[in-house]
């Protein structure tokens, strides 16, 4: 087995800022309870990464729970992002959620797409 099908296989593990991010994020939507994190063809690299709000949990979903904040992933989009980690980045360039993904072989300077 490869390493691309090891990785594909592990879970997506998220950071104590990106958690703490969440919760703030999500107590201020009553109506919403996880980030849902997709990965969609497109972008300037093949393949981007979107975020959402969400109350709802599909069949497919895999939840990745950290101190009190929930990370919905999609059956498909955990195939291209296995062994990824979820992290938020505040810094001089401004905040934001990125990504770390060992799938990726290239990513542009946008931090949201990548290819495989």
């Amino acid at each position: 087995m490869g390493s691309d099908a090891k990785n594909s296989m592990k879970g997506v593990e998220l950071t104590e800022a990106a958690a703490k991010r969440i919760v703030r994020i999500l107590a201020a939507e009553q109506d919403k309870s996880a980030l849902r994190v997709s990965v969609e063809g497109g972008g300037c690299s093949g393949f981007s990464y979107k975020f959402d709000l969400t109350a709802e949990r599909n069949d497919d979903d895999t939840a990745i729970e950290r101190d009190g904040a929930t990370v919905l992933v999609d059956e498909m989009s955990l195939i291209y992002m296995g062994g990824s980690v979820i992290d938020f980045v505040d810094d001089l360039i401004g905040q934001s959620f990125q990504i770390r993904n060992p799938n990726a072989v290239a990513s542009c300077g946008c931090g949201t797409s990548f290819s495989v």
